[in-house]
């Protein structure tokens, strides 16, 4: 499934991942868009992350910087990806945002979520 009209070009979109007792925890996140894929940078030891493993589903919308859902949800699945491609990742997210770029400020999200919309 393509990325949805509504998240492609937003400046944040809300990543919404699930507790094991299925509650909906939602992130504002920056993110990139490449081949029908969303990446987010993050830092390894934040509870999404910890989420994702346990349950890759997830939803994400478009969003403003603190958080209010501004569209639809989709149902999408995030995978973290392996050390090896977060290169890549985070240069797409360091195109689309300069404080990206600042490497002390994001000296701990070293690890990259691929986010791929799915079909409802």
């Amino acid at each position: 499934m393509p990325i949805p009209a509504e998240i492609h070009n937003q400046r944040y979109i809300s990543l919404a991942t699930f507790r094991k007792t299925g509650v909906a925890v939602c992130t504002p996140v920056w993110f990139a868009e490449d081949s029908g894929r969303l990446y987010v940078m993050t830092n390894p030891k934040l509870a999404k992350v910890k989420r994702i493993r346990n349950n890759a589903q997830a939803k994400i919308a478009p969003c403003t910087i603190r958080g209010k859902i501004t569209g639809p949800e989709f149902p999408a699945t995030a995978r973290i990806l392996p050390p090896e491609d977060n290169a890549r990742a985070l240069n797409l997210i360091k195109e689309k945002y300069w404080l990206a770029r600042i490497p002390l400020l994001w000296r701990n999200s070293s690890t990259c979520i691929e986010v791929t919309p799915t079909a409802a």
